[in-house]
Parts: structure tokens; sequence; C-alpha cells
């Protein structure tokens, strides 16, 4: 199991790094991402710190990816900071999308799918189909997330990418030890979100190849 939309106390998580990695590992998940809320104030901090606890992962049998989640950021500045996330050492990009229960900026998605440093945009809310277009033309994931609230607009989310022909992951969001789900509730949600089995079985089987910029 993968999931690389993690939060820990470097922004607004519950647990420390290591805690985090060592729960997610006694869950089964064999790949993940500590993918904080950063902006120009943190991003240097966010991915230095993360870098010093790889080795602990690997010990936990855990790959993990350094990375960021480009939060409220301004969208003409998404771009510039994405790829200064990547100079610095990031392996995964996640922006903060234009989720219905934020006042996140319009112009969020679009500037996120058209950014050849972002891999996935994080619960996009009502994003239009050209923006699911452009998400599939420049190989951005959209995410399907168990995180309540979020997770309003999962049914939508999936028919645009399913028009678009964009490619889609099942994340949850994590910002405490409760949000840390199963591989039978992964399902439930991509299940809940529309997908019939064979696709839920196909996007559960993703791996960080597949999805990860190289």
């Amino acid at each position: 199991m993968y999931d690389f939309h993690c939060h820990t106390t470097m922004s607004d998580g519950e647990l420390i790094p290591t805690e985090l990695i060592r729960r997610m590992a006694a869950a089964g998940y064999t790949e993940m991402g500590i993918a904080d809320h950063a902006d120009y104030s943190n991003v240097e901090d966010l991915i230095a710190a993360q870098k010093k606890v790889k080795r602990s992962a690997e010990l936990y049998g855990v790959k993990l990816f350094t990375g960021v989640e480009i939060t409220h950021v301004p969208p003409s500045e998404i771009a510039g900071l994405a790829k200064y996330a990547r100079s610095l050492g990031a392996e995964v990009v996640i922006v903060h999308g234009e989720t219905v229960t934020e006042p996140v900026a319009p112009g969020t998605n679009l500037a996120a799918v058209t950014c050849p440093d972002v891999d996935i945009l994080a619960h996009p809310g009502m994003i239009t189909d050209e923006e699911a277009l452009l998400a599939a033309k420049n190989g951005v994931f959209l995410e399907i997330t168990s995180r309540g609230g979020h997770n309003r607009a999962n049914g939508h989310v999936l028919a645009s990418a399913r028009r678009a022909g964009a490619g889609v992951v099942v994340q949850s969001d994590i910002h405490g030890p409760d949000d840390i789900i199963t591989e039978k509730m992964r399902g439930l949600v991509a299940r809940g979100a529309g997908m019939n089995e064979d696709e839920a079985k196909m996007v559960l089987s993703l791996t960080s190849a597949e999805i990860l910029s190289p």
C-alpha cells in the first residue's frame, strides 16, 4: 500500500515523522510520502528534516519519499515553488487543490495541472473538464480522498478523470493516527467514489514509479 499525502507535527499533523512512519508500517504500508503544508517560508526546513528520517523508514521497511503539499500559495507562485522544492530534493510534490471546504484561490487547480513539477493535485473539488484534460496531458494525478469534507467531491473528481483519461490515486490526507486507513477501507473509498471493482484494483495497485515524476 502507498500514501504520499501524510502530515506531521512539522505542519498541522499530530505525530512526529518517525512515529507516523512506524504506524504506517504497522498498518501494512510499504511506500509513503511526508507532504506537510508548504509555502516559501518553510519549504527548506520541511525537506531537510524529512531527509534525516529516511534511514529510520528503511529500518521499518518503508520507502519514504520526501515531499511537500503546496498550500494556499497564490496560483502564480505555484510553479516556481514546485520547481524550487524539486531543487531542494523533494521527491513528491502535491498541490492543495480547490476543495469545496476551504477558500483556496481560484486558479490553483489550473496552475497545478499545468506545472511539470507537480505529481498530484489533492482534493481538487469541482475540477473542470478542461483542467482534468490538462492533468491527463501533463501526467498530474487527481486525488480521491478519504478525508472528511474534502471527500464530498470524490464522485465529481472521478467522473472528470474518467472523461479526460486522467490518472487518480486514493489517499488519506493523514493528520493523525485515526486517519491511517486499512487496505479494506482504501477499497471502500475507491468504490464509494464510483469505481467498479476492476478500476479499484488497478488504482490501488499503482506504485510510486507509476505515480511520481522520475
